[in-house]
């Protein structure tokens, strides 16, 4: 709950109840053994409206917070780094991260954790490609009417439709209605096919891919496959890391809701406090009642 109903529950003022838990947090982190940590991904969040965020490092395989900084620039990875040696950890021996693919991350990674083999995250990527079939559709209602007040038919998954959304979707997606959109979800979906691939043959598929989507006619998605052409090692190797961000989008909802709970914190100190109390599996002291006279 907020710490400010915690103060009122117990009568003191939320000065104090942050005083107390950023202590036990801050301390028992300072014990924290990172000497296993091998696979990191990261991912930043808003800490307050507008260009205002904090970024978040995970340890993949113990599926917890291992770092958390103001900003997201490059470096944060720096600071990540030193924090994770701090801990006994090493950045040398970090194999694969997972991460958007922001140059900021990327300059980061192979500067500070020059080992590490970049994964560019799955979800990210399909929120681009969603985006350049929102941009098809908003260049295209224009001329057909019919595509108003649809947009997330087009951007929602075939599964998480209603039955009246799948119908109003099939009529739009029927051959004889030409709609620009309806090509651009088709190459939306033959791209999320990309990871149904055997690895042996996912570069010749996504090669295939870029090749006819650069044909398309259609400029967004034409400028999507630049974006999968300049990422392209990095978008290959999750078939041979199958590392996303997944983890880090689940603790992002976790640490968004809480702010709404509280309604902002003061500090971005108090949001990482908040986000190691919540997301760090730390080993907190616990009281227990005493056992009756």
């Amino acid at each position: 709950m907020p710490m400010s109903k915690v103060a009122a529950s117990v009568r003191e003022h939320d000065t104090l109840v942050w005083r107390i838990v950023e202590h036990h947090v801050h301390a028992t982190r300072a014990r924290e053994d990172f000497s296993a940590v091998r696979r990191v991904g990261m991912d930043e969040t808003s800490a307050r409206k507008g260009q205002d965020y904090i970024s978040l490092f995970a340890d993949l395989d113990a599926a917890r917070v291992l770092f958390a900084t103001e900003g997201r620039d490059g470096d944060t990875v720096k600071r990540f780094a030193a924090d994770l040696a701090a801990h006994r950890g090493d950045p040398r021996q970090v194999h694969t991260t997972s991460s958007d693919m922001s140059t900021a991350f990327i300059a980061g990674i192979t500067q500070h954790l020059p080992n590490a083999a970049m994964t560019f995250d799955r979800y990210h990527l399909a929120a681009k490609l969603s985006e350049a079939v929102d941009a098809v559709r908003r260049a295209e209602v224009a001329t057909r009417p019919e595509l108003k007040h649809t947009r997330w038919l087009w951007l929602k998954n075939w599964a998480n439709l209603s039955a009246r959304q799948r119908r109003e979707l099939q009529l739009l997606l029927r051959p004889s209605a030409q709609l620009a959109t309806a090509r651009a979800l088709r190459w939306r979906e033959d791209f999320q096919a990309f990871y149904d691939q055997h690895p042996s043959y996912a570069a010749e598929y996504l090669r295939s891919w870029c090749a006819g989507a650069k044909r398309s006619r259609l400029q967004p998605i034409k400028d999507f496959v630049d974006l999968v052409r300049r990422h392209w090692d990095g978008i290959l190797a999750w078939h041979h890391s199958h590392v996303s961000n997944g983890l880090l989008e689940g603790t992002n909802s976790l640490l968004q809701a809480a702010k709404a709970r509280a309604r902002g914190y003061r500090t971005k100190n108090k949001m990482i406090t908040i986000a190691y109390l919540i997301a760090g599996k730390l080993p907190l002291p616990t009281v227990t009642n005493p056992s009756p006279a």
